[in-house]
């Protein structure tokens, strides 16, 4: 596909008339309800789209927004921060991770000060880079920090599965992986025990789109079965979030739950199955801390025993500490990724803590909600 032909495309699904037809359509079905929705998107990258294109004020007052934590690097706990800023201060090794690493804050500073100090922090844009790396390093140890939702775990897998074909004795991995279906369920089960306290239960999902291309659909199969919330994949588009928008208030005036694909394009119910089954080979389930959610069973996921001897959590284990970390006591993340506040309510939004300068880890990442809010905040 040329860029002229991509660019119709993406055109195409940010079309004003497209939008505003949409806009038309969710309030004339919004007036049927008698009732307010509630809809999360689990997603950061719908939470920027969402801003960026001013969707709250298409939408009728019954039909409201929650922002979820579906932002891999805001959800890291200030312990895994540590880690990655102590292993790279470690002789003869190169930290390797992505990114929106790089200003996020831990008790002992960021990856940014880490490299103030001399230490040789590298950031890619593919896992497979650590590969190049390392042979350019033969002396140093390659330790690659992973962090991402399903989307990017099948890269960490693919790389392991690389360095073990090839013998390479340099490159070392430290997972931060998470998946999604069990961070979804403790945020329905949380609410759902504070409904008076919360007052914002949660009434749909807008299903996170690229995850969904790794997973499939079917890890959604739960909660319109199990929880009574229908589960829409959408796309990153302003047409895509309007329409899957649209499928949801659908849903409820036709008194039905189910779990639907408005990301056709690229998502099916089985998903990748290769992708899934590199995923499983290397990597067991595991208890995971989520930045401001706690300990989650089962939400993370580590490298098998079997591959101990590439586990920097292992090898390192001497210097790694153990101890939780408490964030900022004026940052408010934990309830901005918990979906019962906004980032305007925190106090310290946009004055102490800016993209700049971050305080929490929310205004850090690109995906973050108080990233977002700072940067289109102030169209809407």
């Amino acid at each position: 596909m040329s860029q002229l032909e991509l660019k119709d495309l993406y055109d195409g699904f940010r079309d004003a008339k497209t939008i505003k037809a949409y806009q038309k359509l969710i309030q004339e079905d919004a007036k049927k309800l008698g009732k307010s929705i509630n809809i999360m998107e689990v997603c950061g990258g719908h939470t920027h789209t969402i801003m960026k294109y001013g969707l709250p004020q298409l939408l009728p007052s019954n039909i409201n927004f929650i922002h979820g934590p579906g932002c891999p690097v805001c959800i890291m706990p200030k312990e895994r921060i540590d880690h990655a800023y102590i292993l790279s201060m470690q002789k003869d090794v190169i930290l390797v991770t992505l990114g929106d690493m790089i200003k996020v804050p831990g008790s002992k500073g960021s990856l940014q000060d880490a490299r103030s100090k001399g230490a040789d922090v590298r950031f890619v844009y593919s896992p497979m880079d650590c590969i190049k790396i390392a042979n350019e390093n033969p002396t140093k140890k390659i330790i690659f920090f992973a962090i991402g939702f399903e989307t990017t775990t099948p890269m960490t897998a693919a790389l392991l599965d690389v360095v073990m074909k090839q013998d390479m004795k340099n490159i070392f991995f430290h997972i931060n992986h998470v998946t999604v279906p069990e961070v979804m369920r403790e945020l329905i089960d949380s609410r759902d025990e504070h409904v008076d306290s919360y007052n914002n239960r949660i009434d749909a999902f807008l299903g996170p789109s690229h995850v969904s291309v790794i997973s499939g659909s079917k890890i959604y199969e739960e909660f319109p079965k199990k929880y009574k919330r229908p589960v829409v994949v959408a796309g990153f588009e302003p047409v895509d979030v309007m329409q899957a928008i649209s499928m949801i208030i659908k849903q409820f005036c036709e008194n039905r739950c189910e779990l639907e694909i408005e990301y056709k394009r690229l998502v099916s119910y089985e998903g990748n199955i290769k992708a899934q089954e590199l995923i499983k080979k290397y990597f067991t389930k595991c208890l995971f801390k989520w930045r401001g959610l706690g300990n989650i069973p089962q939400s993370g996921l580590e490298l098998k025993d079997e591959y101990a001897k590439y586990n920097a959590k292992v090898i390192y284990k001497e210097v790694l500490p153990l101890e939780e970390m408490e964030d900022h006591k004026l940052c408010i993340c934990g309830d901005i990724l918990r979906g019962i506040a906004n980032p305007p309510d925190c106090t310290i939004f946009g004055t102490a803590c800016k993209p700049s300068s971050p305080v929490g880890s929310c205004m850090v990442s690109s995906e973050g909600a108080c990233a977002a809010y700072y940067k289109y905040g102030n169209l809407l």
